[in-house]
């Protein structure tokens, strides 16, 4: 999913009325995708093309609103309110997706990636974190290494405690699904090995 993102567009002064902009994304160093914008106090016209499965390309040309904000310490923060029909969500991230335009992530039920990392993924994960603060070599079979120079040894047995329960968290999940694959494919084997009926 391609992201718009308009704090993105403020930072770089893109938002000021009068404006017409090219919109790039790369992958690899490649471009991917381009789009063309022109900017209104009230919205930004997106016009590109887009193509869905084997269809032709499809002309796209539409205005999102946008709501701007004060902030606390002074100065505006500018808003896309999601073009999608029934939606109008204040948001600062537009997604490209199948329907071809942009949209917000609920609208396109996008989740973040930790809300579908499972226990013992997350757990991983937050290991990993923790050895790289720690300077050790990511990867939670990897042997741990030393208390970093300079490093409080209160806070290095925090960090060492939190990293080993991490892992213990992590290690047992990894071993429960690796358990309950065994347990699938003895079911499969015993299924396979019961002798058929009437023969």
């Amino acid at each position: 999913m391609r992201p718009l993102d308009i704090r993105k567009l403020q930072r770089d002064g893109l938002l000021t009325p009068g404006q017409s902009i090219t919109l790039n994304w790369s992958r690899n160093g490649e471009q991917v995708a381009t789009i063309q914008a022109r900017t209104e106090a009230e919205h930004v016209t997106l016009i590109y093309r887009h193509k869905s499965g084997g269809n032709d390309w499809q002309p796209m040309d539409y205005p999102v609103r946008l709501e701007w904000t004060a902030c606390t310490l002074g100065g505006r923060r500018a808003w896309f309110l999601c073009p999608a029909e029934g939606c109008g969500r204040r948001v600062a991230l537009l997604y490209i997706g199948g329907a071809g335009i942009f949209a917000c992530r609920h609208c396109y039920r996008l989740a973040y990636a930790c809300q579908r990392e499972a226990a013992d993924d997350r757990a991983a994960r937050r290991a990993d974190s923790i050895r790289e603060r720690l300077g050790w070599q990511v990867g939670i079979l990897n042997p741990n290494g030393g208390r970093p120079k300079g490093m409080h040894w209160r806070t290095f047995n925090r960090l060492t405690a939190e990293h080993d329960a991490f892992v213990g968290v992590s290690l047992a999940g990894m071993s429960a699904r690796l358990g309950l694959i065994e347990r699938r494919l003895d079911g499969v084997r015993a299924v396979s090995q019961k002798p058929e009926r009437g023969r």
